[in-house]
């Protein structure tokens, strides 16, 4: 039980921190025997707004935003383009010869797997 007591003093201290916040007095339900909670919580929470507010006097100004980068000519554009498929057609290349190579390499061992291996056993 004593779980529900210190919610509903979590409750009042919230609700305490959100009227001295906003300069409100609402009148919202709060749960039963919270009076007492409350007013200690309002006693609280009144000094430790005063000292947030001393330090958040003044706000940082955020950077100016940085400018878009020029734009590229037409022909820079083409030729880095041209390069970029060049250079994606030698990958492609490269890696078909790989699999070509490897997959000779496979067929070969397993050729000369099958040729060296035993006979098999004749069945009566």
């Amino acid at each position: 039980m004593k779980w529900i007591v210190e919610r509903d003093e979590l409750i009042a201290q919230t609700l305490a921190f959100v009227q001295s916040v906003t300069g409100m007095k609402d009148n919202v339900l709060q749960p039963e025997g919270t009076p007492v909670a409350t007013t200690a919580a309002v006693e609280i929470v009144a000094v430790e707004v005063a000292a947030v507010e001393i330090e958040l006097t003044q706000a940082p100004v955020p950077p100016p935003p940085t400018p878009p980068p020029p734009p590229r000519a037409i022909g820079d554009f083409r030729t880095e383009m041209q390069a970029r498929i060049a250079n994606f057609r030698k990958h492609q290349e490269r890696f078909e010869r790989e699999r070509e190579e490897y997959c000779a390499e496979t067929l070969t061992r397993l050729r000369a797997a099958i040729h060296d291996a035993p006979a098999p056993p004749v069945r009566k």
